[in-house]
């Protein structure tokens, strides 16, 4: 993947003529390698994705290691991570647009390589969700200033395709994730994470000498802290209730409480974003009618995207007794489509517009999850059963997925990127959550084969109508106007 001749940085201003007695003028800068630059970014946001993939394979492996811990209980393996992922994409953002989005990534990239390794070193679940949580913030100052680093860096009338393209980073990983998480499971789940370290220390030590940084506004204030903790203890309350909903019963104390307080502090929290200076989520952003329906169908996407791959994982392993690389080549054909989608459906955007490309990618998601509901059973029957239903939802998370990022991320000014592009990761992130603690609930604890049929289908069905929902939403989406005929 190329970029336009602006990725390079600047040359230094001419300089007055000096009296040869006097210090020689600094030599201008030399000019960075845009193509390098690419591929920098390119391996940050990489790692992130792949992480996603991997750790969700190796659920099942972690239940061996730490004793038989509960699905519930190891369930915030994942969402402590896009809890916090969440929580602090926009405070990384504002952060990344004051002081600068170079610095923010080689930070943030740092920070994730650190706390890879101590996931590796854990010795109990408490340890390994303290080190994710960390993990999550190296993440979340990586991806925005990712994106807004490509973006700044390329001319305008490129742009769709640098974002088409910074898309499918994220689906190649999803094709590679599930057989290199297989692999590496087979061996120990620890290489989940040791994965992360030599990638990421390459890429700090290229960053450092190679990446072009736009001109930070220092006059930008700071981000709104109170806010993104109030949006952490929110997100962390409906996990809580959610995922201790099957155990404790929906009307127990310790689910209407947490779930009363999501809502209380979600309140809280939009009041806090509408009067402070600089919040976590610029209100008047949700009212570009674009970015909102874009950001609100990206959620409910990944409400059932996050659904779809949870229980595919456990349906494999759990259920048909697969063992973890087989469960990664079982799910590899699906993600496999996704990166050839995002970049060949420019030309369908293009003709049909965003939202009705985008919806019927959520349609055919929500289809495939359908087929699986109707067709699985306890039996494995993987080239006529789960093959196909893997397929099509590839199909789908390829149409709908990076056309809703590429939609919301054209609805923004410049000065926004790193924001608007966090404010929808985040949207995404937090869809993870709900979907995973969805699952958690429908699937429960079932002993008896027939109830865990019966589980795994009330999951899908849900799935499959939240992937609906999220179609409506692409809906919203302007559609393209036509352009003026020539003479």
């Amino acid at each position: 993947m190329t970029v336009g001749k602006s990725n390079s940085l600047p040359s230094a201003p001419p300089t007055s003529p000096v009296p040869a007695s006097g210090p020689a003028p600094a030599p201008a800068p030399a000019p960075v390698s845009s193509r390098a630059a690419v591929w920098i970014i390119s391996a940050g946001v990489f790692v992130v994705n792949l992480d996603l993939f991997i750790v969700n394979v190796a659920v099942p492996a972690l239940d061996e290691s730490f004793g038989g811990s509960s699905l519930a209980s190891l369930s915030w393996v994942l969402n402590a991570y896009a809890i916090v992922f969440a929580a602090l994409l926009v405070v990384a953002g504002r952060l990344a647009d004051r002081y600068g989005h170079r610095r923010g990534f080689l930070l943030g990239l740092a920070v994730f390589t650190v706390a890879s390794a101590l996931c590796a070193l854990a010795p109990d679940v408490g340890w390994l969700v303290a080190a994710r949580i960390l993990q999550a913030a190296g993440a979340a100052a990586l991806m925005p200033t990712s994106l807004a680093l490509l973006l700044a860096n390329t001319p305008a009338e490129r742009r769709p395709r640098a974002i088409r393209s910074w898309a499918a980073i994220g689906g190649i990983a999803a094709g590679l994730g599930p057989v290199v998480g297989g692999l590496l499971v087979e061996a120990d789940w620890r290489w989940v994470f040791l994965v992360n370290v030599p990638v990421g220390v390459v890429g700090l030590l290229a960053g450092a000498r190679l990446l072009p940084d736009a001109r930070p506004d220092r006059e930008g204030r700071l981000p709104d802290l109170v806010g993104a903790a109030l949006l952490t203890l929110a997100i962390g309350a409906l996990a809580f209730g959610l995922v201790k909903a099957d155990a404790w019963g929906w009307g127990s104390p310790g689910v209407l409480v947490p779930l009363l307080a999501a809502v209380g502090l979600t309140a809280a929290f939009v009041l806090r974003s509408a009067r402070h200076p600089a919040p976590i989520v610029e209100l008047p952003l949700l009212r570009t009618p674009a970015f909102a329906a874009a950001t609100l169908a990206a959620l409910l996407f990944t409400v059932a995207f996050a659904a779809m791959l949870l229980t595919s994982v456990l349906w494999c392993q759990q259920v048909w007794g697969y063992s973890a690389i087989r469960t990664g080549l079982a799910i590899a054909p699906g993600p496999l489509v996704v990166p050839l989608l995002a970049v060949a459906s420019g030309p369908v955007v293009r003709r049909i517009g965003a939202g009705r490309t985008a919806a019927l990618g959520c349609l055919l998601f929500g289809a495939g999850l359908a087929w699986w509901a109707v067709q699985l059973g306890t039996d494995p029957s993987y080239a006529t059963g789960f093959l196909p239903g893997m397929v099509v939802t590839g199909i789908g998370v390829g149409l709908a997925l990076p056309t809703l990022v590429g939609a919301a991320a054209a609805a923004l000014p410049p000065t926004r990127f790193a924001t608007g592009s966090a404010v929808t990761t985040m949207a995404r992130q937090t869809g993870s959550v709900l979907g995973v603690a969805l699952m958690v609930t429908l699937l429960g604890a079932p002993a008896a084969p027939d109830a865990v049929l019966e589980a795994f289908r009330h999951g899908w069905w849900a799935a499959a109508a939240t992937a609906v929902l999220a179609a409506a939403a692409a809906l919203a989406l302007p559609r393209p106007t036509a352009a003026p005929s020539g003479p």
